[in-house]
């Protein structure tokens, strides 16, 4: 793994162990290649895992009467989080960046949509902007620090990478059109077409333990999108921010809102693509993908352009 941690190389350490000395069998390869898996990528998670569970924790625990807001506690505990991150080396300062992107980028848009009332936060508390408390921008930080580090642990490698000066327009397209829908046209059918048009012949190989495989992009955008939604309806739950029609008593967050958040991974993909650039499968790469899964015979290794 690139630019591994001490705890990564331990998950991968471990699974070796497992299967050392051994002619492991089939069904006993594919359960070690599934563990690793979930254990990456709960470690992928480890930020956003976090965060969510102080929000539920304050949610249930923490007093209504403190003398520390609610939101600024949660505000604090992100900032610990994050330092912690840094200070035990599970995130790199390269990686760093884009995650701080994270942030800019998610609270000028959280500025915007609770002015015109798409949610809202408890009014509450001194770490805010406006109506929107500071530990917001952290919660889209998580991300971004799940997007790298994804990247980083599973080794991922593309066929046909859309160049990258074309992902940037169609990734300002969808920022733009967060905003602009308020006003004029709401783009995000054809902006959802765009994005397949872009992406769609485009195919992510990733590494778990011993073997290497592969997927359509766009199905791990869309998988990616839904494990969102189904954070965001905890947060909902936990009362961090409401929506409109929860205000009354809390419901389930619109499955249309996997829409907004497919659109959103497109802006996330293109800014972790600025850390790590989508490069393909190299020739070793290739021969080992081929014996673990052939590959159809149309199919090429593309060098991504700028």
């Amino acid at each position: 793994m690139r630019n591994s941690t001490s705890v990564e190389e331990s998950i991968d350490a471990l699974a070796h162990r497992y299967l050392e000395g051994t002619r492991a069998g089939r069904l006993r390869a594919g359960l070690t290649e599934f563990v690793v898996f979930g254990l990456k990528q709960a470690w992928a998670c480890v930020f956003g895992a976090a965060l969510l569970a102080v929000i539920i924790a304050a949610r249930l625990w923490y007093p209504d009467n403190a003398a520390l807001a609610r939101n600024d506690f949660l505000t604090l505990a992100a900032v610990v989080i994050q330092v912690l991150m840094i200070s035990f080396r599970l995130e790199t300062l390269r990686e760093l960046r884009v995650i701080l992107l994270f942030h800019v980028v998610g609270t000028v848009m959280e500025l915007f949509k609770t002015d015109v009332g798409s949610w809202a936060y408890e009014a509450e508390g001194f770490l805010r902007i406006g109506a929107v408390p500071l530990f917001s921008g952290f919660m889209y930080a998580a991300v971004g620090s799940y997007m790298v580090r994804v990247f980083r642990l599973f080794d991922l490698r593309f066929d046909r990478y859309p160049r990258r000066w074309i992902t940037a327009l169609v990734a300002a397209a969808i920022y733009i059109n967060f905003f602009s829908h308020h006003y004029i046209f709401d783009a995000r059918w054809v902006l959802l077409a765009a994005v397949v048009l872009v992406y769609g012949r485009c195919v992510m190989h990733f590494r778990v333990f011993r073997r290497r495989f592969k997927m359509p992009i766009l199905v791990s955008f869309l998988l990616v999108a839904l494990f969102i939604w189904f954070a965001e309806n905890i947060g909902t739950w936990s009362r961090a921010w409401l929506y409109p029609n929860q205000l009354d008593g809390w419901q389930a967050v619109s499955i249309d809102k996997l829409l907004a958040w497919f659109l959103l991974m497109i802006i996330s993909v293109v800014l972790v693509a600025w850390v790590y650039k989508p490069e393909p499968l190299d020739a070793t790469q290739t021969a080992d993908a081929t014996q673990i899964r052939p590959s159809h015979p149309d199919m090429g290794v593309t060098t991504p352009s700028e």
